[in-house]
């Protein structure tokens, strides 16, 4: 499956609810977690029920070399985002000042304009001559690639809820054109607004009881869940090249678009089963051969049987295959995090297939009368288990709807097997090592050596001699 058009993840960033990072974020779905909560007192707006993440009052603005006051001033969703490109970059051992002459791009998603709202809702006496670059959603991009010197392609990317896996579609491309040799790629999303929570709420799509009920007979609608993810991108040559981590590899990708009869919102399982088979024919992979599909999954009662039915046509019938193929949807464990609802089961894929474990599908206990599962030749993950590979390569796809009919599907396989030689000489005592910290401030560098000491205290197994590696050449060393 692994082609010269390959791209490897080899950096992930994870800001969601109950869980930072992408180490949280594992723990948590192979916990079978249920994050979405009551909105807490502290918080002004956003739903009364939800997927929330913390903290949002929190950034270090001085990191970035900005003022407090111009931090103040901007869309927290900005915020966020210049967050999680530091851990992504962190997390794929990408070092700016090692890499000021690649073309590093970024193509984020982003739906909503909470923090424009709260502006407009504030008054023409409450802006300021920042509050152009604070409100503008073209921004969020461009403020990553402007904080950290990037100049490759930057843009932000809108196609509603499909918007963050649309956005990583785009990079891959840009890779793949050589436009950009490396690429973050994924989306934000903030309910800070009481006027969006109002908008999604007339539409009737939220479930009652706040709670998603995905392919269960109990569907009644989605939950909304906040934060963001980026994933950083790499041809899979020169991941290899560069002896990355490879959480996984995205071998295709495709968008479309298509409402069914019913109107602009109704989906339609034709132009999904049509994209989701360009996307698989672009990845060089036969339908049978992919073991599980991350849905878009809302838990809604129209969109569910409609996405079913498009599984079912393009990945084939039961007979068909070795096994059924299973399917599940994050949005379960976090809720719907909407513009970035298609990263976050990206990243929980990707996440996966590394582990080389499928992770439950929460809130399922009937199926869905309208959803024929042995039919359709699907099963939904309900359980913890192992990969189903069954000998076979492993393989995953991940679809993501927007509400006016943009789709897109993403196809992934395992890393390749690389053979690296050992870190030291078997029966080679270790000598002193260095340990290289550093921060902004005194403060940064404690916090850091803490986290270190915790990592490697809750982690044996890892060499010291490959943290003293990482923390000297894969990582940015700051002021002090």
């Amino acid at each position: 499956m692994t082609s010269a058009d390959s791209i490897a993840i080899v950096g992930i960033a994870a800001s969601m609810p109950g869980a930072s990072g992408p180490e949280e974020f594992w723990q948590l779905l192979r916990g079978g977690v249920d994050a979405v909560r009551e909105r807490e007192r502290s918080r002004p707006f956003g739903p009364d029920r939800g997927g929330f993440v913390t903290g949002l009052d929190e950034f270090d603005a001085d990191f970035f070399q900005l003022s407090p006051r111009e931090a103040a001033d901007m869309d927290p969703q900005q915020r966020l985002a210049l967050e999680l490109a530091w851990q992504g970059l962190e997390d794929g051992g990408v070092v700016i000042p090692k890499t000021s002459t690649a073309r590093i791009g970024v193509f984020l998603g982003v739906m909503a304009a909470d923090h424009a709202d709260l502006v407009a809702m504030a008054g023409v006496d409450g802006i300021t001559r920042r509050t152009l670059t604070g409100v503008g959603r073209a921004m969020v991009a461009n403020r990553v690639s402007h904080a950290l010197c990037l100049d490759g392609p930057s843009m932000t990317v809108d196609t509603g809820q499909s918007s963050s896996l649309v956005a990583v579609h785009l990079a891959c491309e840009s890779l793949r054109r050589s436009e950009s040799e490396i690429a973050l790629a994924g989306g934000v999303h903030l309910n800070v607004s009481p006027l969006s929570s109002a908008v999604v709420e007339a539409a009737g799509a939220l479930s009652p009881d706040g709670k998603c009920y995905v392919f269960d007979e109990r569907a009644n609608g989605y939950v909304r869940g906040e934060g963001g993810g980026i994933v950083v991108l790499k041809p899979l040559a020169r991941a290899v090249e560069d002896g990355d981590r490879i959480y996984a590899v995205i071998q295709g990708s495709a968008t479309g678009t298509g409402s069914g009869a019913g109107g602009l919102t109704v989906p339609s399982a034709t132009a999904q089963a049509r994209t989701i088979t360009e996307a698989l024919t672009n990845a060089g992979v036969e339908p049978a051969e992919v073991q599980y599909v991350e849905l878009h999954g809302t838990g809604t009662r129209v969109g569910d049987p409609i996405e079913a039915e498009a599984l079912g046509a393009a990945y084939g019938p039961a007979h068909a295959r070795r096994s059924p193929l299973l399917v599940g949807s994050v949005k379960t464990n976090i809720g719907h995090l909407e513009g970035a609802a298609g990263v976050a089961g990206l990243i929980k894929t990707a996440l996966c297939i590394h582990r080389r474990e499928v992770v439950p599908n929460l809130n399922f206990t009937r199926p869905n009368p309208q959803i024929a599962l042995d039919e359709l030749g699907l099963r939904v993950a309900a359980r913890n288990e192992p990969w189903p590979a069954a000998g076979q390569p492993v393989a995953a796809g991940v679809t993501s709807l927007g509400i006016g009919g943009t789709a897109c599907h993403v196809v992934l396989t395992a890393a390749p097997a690389v053979t690296r030689p050992a870190s030291t000489p078997a029966g080679r005592p270790v000598g002193a090592l260095p340990v290289l910290l550093s921060g902004r401030s005194e403060l940064a560098v404690r916090g850091q050596a803490e986290r270190l000491r915790s990592f490697l205290l809750d982690r044996p197994e890892v060499s010291v001699v490959d943290a003293s590696w990482s923390l000297a050449t894969a990582r940015a060393h700051l002021s002090q």
